[in-house]
């Protein structure tokens, strides 16, 4: 009975996720359409492909032990073509100057993901600190992951709308974190619990802004059906202007 409940909650934590990687299509639906990446930030992309290369391989055999974490190879492994298509779209998009920036980021994630493999192979002769040690720099991936909303949040806060924080990433964030950390707990794993213990109450801070600030926002023209591809792609635009103001 206990391996079916951790059956079913590690797929429904899948498939969670799987809409929440899947969430940024309608976006680079639209880059390819105008041929313009339209300036947003490419760093949530850049940072999810470290954390989907780092789990994919805490969950492969040489970390864990054989085949116990099989569901997080599974869709971290998606994520991986998820992240690597949107970053080979937006890289083709790009400016010259986006486009060196893509590098910039992009190179010293493989590298790092490159070192972490490595270490954790010849340096650690035993799964558990295999995992320990791969886990705690997924942990620092998750994490940074998780708070990029937070630029975001502070948006919302101070304009009182929900212009840039789509409904539907901030449910399957939720959704996702919440249903991956029982699975970590289940499991009794904490190096996949932990993360998700952030990225839970993060998505949950998310929804109740929305729904504080979902009544106060003012809607001159009622729209016909709700524009998720637009509302996402604010999301990132609003992302990457706050990114380049900090970094003045």
């Amino acid at each position: 009975m206990a391996e079916r409940i951790r059956l079913a909650v590690g797929i429904m934590g899948n498939a969670a996720t799987l809409f929440l990687y899947a969430a940024p299509v309608l976006t680079f639906s639209r880059v390819i359409r105008r041929k313009s990446t339209e300036e947003f930030s490419c760093v949530p992309y850049i940072i999810a492909l470290l954390c989907c290369f780092l789990y994919t391989w805490y969950g492969l055999p040489i970390v864990s032990y054989q085949w116990e974490n099989f569901p997080v190879v599974t869709i971290n492994g998606l994520g991986i073509l998820f992240e690597l298509s949107f970053i080979a779209i937006y890289f083709y998009f790009a400016s010259a100057n986006g486009k060196k920036k893509v590098a910039m980021l992009t190179i010293p994630v493989l590298v790092l993901f490159c070192i972490t493999a490595i270490l954790s192979t010849f340096s650690f002769h035993d799964h558990r600190r295999r995992k320990e040690f791969v886990g705690s720099v997924g942990l620092v991936a998750s994490v940074a992951m998780y708070g990029s909303p937070l630029v975001v949040m502070k948006q919302v806060i101070r304009t009182k709308s929900v212009e840039f924080m789509p409904f539907y990433l901030s449910f399957f964030s939720l959704l996702a974190s919440s249903l991956r950390m029982a699975y970590g707990l289940l499991i009794h794993d904490l190096v996949l619990a932990s993360p998700n213990l952030v990225g839970t109450p993060l998505g949950l801070l998310q929804l109740l802004l929305y729904c504080k600030y979902k009544k106060t926002e003012v809607i001159e023209e009622k729209p016909q059906k709700w524009d998720l591809e637009s509302n996402v792609n604010h999301f990132f635009e609003r992302q990457g202007q706050m990114l380049r103001y900090d970094n003045k």
